[in-house]
């Protein structure tokens, strides 16, 4: 085949394709727009049959076991190839140092906006709730345990007792130890090359199935709002509104201030990065659980351009550390229960709160019950507001993590592309493009 006969005959065809215009999908056919209608449905059932739709909750279980199922190899997977093919120890521990320290300054803001915006509004004042009034049996599931939390226990629970324990528990900080402790090995061998391209192609293994699994999402966001719906009813809503209001009111000025201006100064167009992670962000709405976006959110994140090891470490490590959502979320709730019972906080004992708050949110992702098991373990240790107080969230508990999950998910996307542009590890063009692409399509999908 000489030259003349590729510029005559098969560049032109090849143009011609390339020019083409792509098919748009029915928007029927899309993964938000299914997973949104399985939302819909859920809420639906939830009023007309509450009893039925408590027997959903299987559905959403199910999903979310699923994706716990893959979160393990893939942080694995994802880590070992990232920091394996870096192999710079001084590397690595400057993306941790960073991270961690963006996670810090940010977490405390966010409890900052929360007592902010509960100390102007006052969702707790004229409840009057006294110790005859609170129901102590039904917070005694999270109180007890919440005692236990204690800085040096996490630190001990993020090492392992054995290498196949952290991938059977499921923990993440532990198969994350494990995953940098490998890669790290693996950039010393001779032939660490033929283990890193093994596990990129396992990697891309657990994706596809992950893929697999997202197809259930409609399902699973069905029966889990479904569920909630059937289980709490929207009625619960009504007297506690305000606190609602708040969390929510709360949650968006982070997003829309806070991270807003973070993205903006480092060039990133924060509300396209909000269309582009729709898919997630319904899946977290409909499951209340941001996990079940986490293998989700590392593949979109490495698909914008961020390097593989800065995505392997800031992802799973925010899942512990960057809880923006749960921060506000644990202020508000304090202080909305110290209102509750009429207890008094003086200035100092607020600063004191927010000061065991910034302690034992770090910890409330390592244990089984988080939110609440945390906010007991913070009342307990403050002395002054009652545990028993948090009774009066157990109705609209469930809402609110939607809420603080949301707000979690897009905190932690931000840190990724922030760490990522701080490291020079950061496709700035490829996100650009990526985002402008993603935006586009959906404007002309609505």
């Amino acid at each position: 085949m000489n030259a003349k006969y590729i510029v005559r005959r098969v560049l032109p065809v090849t143009m011609q394709r390339v020019n083409q215009p792509t098919r748009q999908r029915p928007f029927y056919t899309t993964l938000h727009f299914q997973v949104l209608a399985g939302i819909l449905l859920g809420v639906a059932l939830g009023i007309v049959n509450p009893n039925l739709a408590q027997a959903m909750k299987p559905l959403g279980d199910g999903f979310v076991k699923l994706i716990r199922m893959i979160i393990a190899p893939i942080i694995f997977c994802t880590v070992v190839v990232g920091i394996g093919s870096v192999g710079d120890m001084r590397k690595l521990g400057r993306i941790g140092v960073k991270a961690l320290l963006y996670f810090e300054v940010v977490t405390t803001l966010a409890l900052l906006i929360g007592l902010v915006v509960v100390t102007i509004f006052q969702p707790g004042a004229g409840i009057n709730a006294t110790a005859a009034t609170l129901d102590a049996k039904s917070v005694q599931d999270y109180a007890t345990p919440g005692k236990a939390i204690h800085t040096v226990d996490f630190l001990l629970n993020i090492i392992p007792d054995t290498v196949v324990n952290a991938f059977a528990k499921g923990e993440i900080l532990q198969v994350l130890l494990v995953a940098i402790l490998f890669g790290l090995a693996i950039s010393k061998m001779p032939h660490g090359r033929a283990l890193l391209a093994g596990c990129e192609h396992i990697g891309h293994a657990f994706f596809g199935i992950m893929e697999i699994i997202m197809k259930a999402a409609p399902f699973g966001a069905f029966g889990a709002m479904a569920f909630t719906i059937g289980k709490f009813g929207v009625k619960t809503l009504i007297p506690l509104a305000k606190l609602m209001g708040c969390v929510c009111l709360t949650s968006l000025l982070f997003v829309f201030v806070v991270l807003w201006l973070i993205a903006r100064a480092h060039g990133i167009n924060l509300w396209k990065l909000l269309v582009y992670l729709k898919d997630e962000f319904l899946v977290v709405l409909g499951t209340s659980s941001s996990e079940a976006a986490l293998p989700g959110l590392m593949r979109r994140l490495e698909e914008l351009g961020c390097a593989k090891s800065v995505v392997g470490l800031v992802v799973p490590s925010g899942y512990s550390f960057n809880l923006d959502g749960t921060s506000i979320y644990l202020t508000i709730a304090a202080m909305f229960v110290a209102q509750a019972t009429n207890t008094h906080l003086t200035i100092s004992q607020e600063a004191v709160l927010l000061v065991v708050l910034m302690l034992t949110s770090k910890g409330s992702a390592a244990v089984t019950g988080g939110g609440f098991i945390t906010l007991a373990a913070t009342l307990s240790a403050l002395g002054t507001v009652p545990v028993a107080g948090i009774a009066l969230l157990l109705g609209v508990d469930r809402f609110m993590s939607q809420v603080r999950a949301l707000t979690n998910l897009a905190g932690n996307a931000v840190a990724t592309l922030v760490v990522a542009r701080w490291e020079n590890e950061l496709d700035q063009e490829q996100t650009r493009r990526m985002l402008d692409v993603n935006y586009s399509e959906s404007a002309k999908a609505t």
